[in-house]
């Protein structure tokens, strides 16, 4: 089986889309569940989810956090639940193309990786926001994972030994991508253009963005 863990927050715009696309990949990945934790998401995500998921034709599971604990807890809790062999994370904002998923699958399905990773080649944001990611997670490559992708990653599916081991780390400020440089394991990646986001504004401020990077040093 392969399981997609999804965290959920401020997305109540897109979920339609979402689970579009959620349906699409359960079709060319049967055995297939998805996993939506959503992060004490202070709109409308839970209830929407909570009624329209039953009548989707995929398995899934439904996590709701007491509070917004992050995207990396909530990616965590997913991992724990899934039931699968295989595990993918996909951001519900859907700026990184679900056919990704596709291709990460048949990888760690050819026994040849443990760990597939998204990798930006472009991206569609505006200059604004290009230039300080840039200069973030430059800083991040120098000081921290050097192999880390120049825009960071948002997206990766792993096999249960991989999965297994990453739920062992406890730390409790971390950072949960870090770890899966850190690890080791056989490793790939897999190119994509980035798109540009139809629903919402993103939540990655700078004062999450230097939080994240202090933890992680």
């Amino acid at each position: 089986m392969f399981s997609l863990i999804i965290p959920v927050d401020k997305n109540e715009a897109s979920l339609p889309a979402l689970l579009n696309a959620v349906e699409q990949l359960h079709e060319q990945l049967h055995p297939f569940e998805a996993i939506f934790v959503v992060d004490g998401s202070p709109d409308r995500c839970y209830e929407r989810l909570k009624q329209q998921l039953p009548q989707q034709r995929f398995a899934s599971q439904l996590l709701l956090l007491s509070r917004n604990f992050g995207s990396f807890a909530a990616i965590r809790q997913g991992l724990a639940a899934a039931k699968g062999n295989y595990f993918g994370v996909m951001a519900a904002d859907l700026q990184e193309p679900p056919a990704l998923i596709l291709k990460m699958a048949a990888l760690l399905r050819s026994q040849r990786y443990d760990v597939a990773i998204g990798q930006r080649e472009q991206r569609d944001d505006p200059l604004f926001q290009r230039l300080p990611a840039e200069l973030f997670w430059g800083a991040y490559r120098r000081y921290v994972v050097p192999e880390m992708p120049v825009g960071g990653v948002d997206i990766f599916a792993c096999n249960r030994a991989f999965r297994d081991q990453l739920l062992q780390l406890e730390e409790r400020h971390s950072s949960l991508v870090a770890q899966v440089f850190w690890m080791g394991f056989r490793r790939v990646f897999v190119p994509y253009h980035r798109q540009a986001r139809e629903h919402g504004t993103s939540a990655w401020t700078l004062h999450k963005k230097s939080t994240y990077l202090m933890d992680s040093i």
